[in-house]
């Protein structure tokens, strides 16, 4: 099985020497990815507009890995405040509300204080 490693293009990937997604056969591992906006390494203070950014990454990512949100199984959701995690569930339900996948949530200090959410998801592609 030949392994494809997937880049955002986000200076973080080199720096810290990981990949946006690994293919491996017909797995898609997308790595934890946050609301930044790639194209111009901006990030929203809020935390509905940053789990918007994130979900679009993920969709970005899944693309050129020849695959789709549907393709989702399991998504982990790491949120810096859970006071926070109500205001995102209309996203999470635009984006995942067919697609049901096996999901875990839990509070968690991010790397940086700009970041709010962080939205980590495998897929098998169908």
């Amino acid at each position: 099985m030949k392994r494809q490693l997937i880049s955002s293009g986000s200076e973080f990937e080199d720096k810290m020497g990981y990949s946006r997604a690994v293919v491996q056969g017909d797995w898609v591992f997308v790595s934890g990815t946050t609301g930044y906006d790639y194209s111009d390494m901006s990030i929203s203070d809020d935390i509905v507009a940053q789990t918007e950014q994130c979900l679009l990454n993920i969709k970005t990512t899944l693309e050129k890995a020849n695959s789709s949100m549907a393709d989702i199984v399991r998504v982990t959701y790491i949120v810096a405040d859970v006071a926070d995690f109500e205001k995102c569930v209309p996203v999470l339900g635009k984006y995942l509300g067919n697609v049901k996948p096996a999901a875990t949530a839990f509070e968690g200090k991010l790397l940086d204080n700009k970041m709010k959410i962080e939205i980590q998801v495998t897929a098998l592609k169908q």
